[in-house]
């Protein structure tokens, strides 16, 4: 484990340990839930194609720390428009969080793992203190998780406005993130230590974050990740950081859907097994495609997925 940046420490856990502790939770609640909530099967059948969904949005969500929602809302969408199923606007933010709740999970126990496991940084690349990733997601989440609780239960806001605006910020952050990515930011060295004035740039996105988070299950990691990326911090951090955001904002917020009885449990009963897997594989793929060829899926996706939705919503 690295507290200072510099010197190793033996981790409490073996490697490998909390992601089989965790997981062992998280099956036990999906049981739990199963046994629980009431299922269609004929609606089962119609949507068998959904565990390779939740794979394919946890793989996106957790290599980028962005949310699921980023593939699950098109989804939705799409299953509308070809007469599948309809599912209302709030039900389509509920059951993402709640397929989110279990896929971000996962991928948040890895990247942890990964955090007190941290193999000798490669060239241009920095170890992440466990001070930097702890101070970025409680810091972020003391503001967000208000914000977005408090915007589930008092305030409404025209959705078609703030996905148009919000989703033009992501066009710009993505295309920025690209443009870092193979210029100023392509042979310099990782950035070692969290910055006091890159702090408050993520404490001023929590609030509107964690707001946006409420309406449509992305956001706060989304921008989170997008910021920590255009300012060249090291993966672990950027996307890490992002998902375990992204894992306690869902789990917080899907409680107000279960309440409203939002949730089409069939969904989350097909697609949350699928999430759970892409969540444990998505930390590898990361890894694998390296920074650059990461950062730039990453942005490429975001922009391409925002310009669909505005697409969508301008119909």
């Amino acid at each position: 484990m690295i507290l200072d940046g510099t010197t190793p420490r033996r981790a409490v856990l073996p490697s490998g340990r909390l992601v089989w502790i965790g997981g062992l939770v998280v099956f036990a609640a999906y049981v739990i839930l199963a046994s629980m909530v009431p299922a269609e099967p004929a609606l089962l059948e119609r949507l068998w194609f959904l565990p390779g969904v939740g794979v394919a949005g946890a793989i996106i969500a957790n290599t980028s720390g962005t949310g699921g929602g980023v593939v699950f809302v098109p989804v939705f969408n799409a299953l509308r428009e070809l007469g599948v199923m309809t599912v209302a606007p709030l039900g389509v933010v509920g059951v993402s969080m709640a397929i989110q709740s279990f896929g971000m999970t996962m991928g948040s126990l890895r990247w942890t793992d990964r955090l007190l496991h941290q193999p000798a940084p490669g060239p241009l690349e920095e170890r992440v203190r466990l001070k930097d990733f702890a101070t970025v997601v409680l810091a972020v989440l003391a503001l967000s998780l208000p914000a977005m609780l408090a915007t589930q239960r008092f305030t409404e806001f025209n959705q078609r406005d703030v996905l148009m605006a919000y989703k033009g910020f992501s066009i710009l952050l993505g295309t920025g993130l690209i443009a870092a990515t193979w210029t100023f930011n392509a042979a310099r060295p990782e950035r070692c230590e969290l910055a006091r004035h890159d702090l408050i740039v993520l404490l001023a996105l929590a609030i509107p974050g964690g707001m946006i988070t409420a309406l449509f299950s992305v956001g706060i990691g989304e921008l989170v990740a997008l910021y920590l990326f255009i300012r060249h911090y090291p993966v672990l951090l950027c996307t890490g950081a992002a998902c375990v955001i992204s894992a306690v904002s869902c789990i917080a917020g899907v409680a107000w859907h279960i309440d409203a009885g939002t949730i089409v449990w069939e969904v989350l009963l097909l697609a949350a097994p699928g999430a759970v897997l892409g969540g444990f594989l998505a930390r590898d793929i990361a890894l694998w495609l390296g920074a650059k060829r990461l950062k730039t899926l990453d942005g490429g996706w975001i922009v391409l997925s925002a310009l669909y939705l505005l697409w969508l919503n301008a119909k």
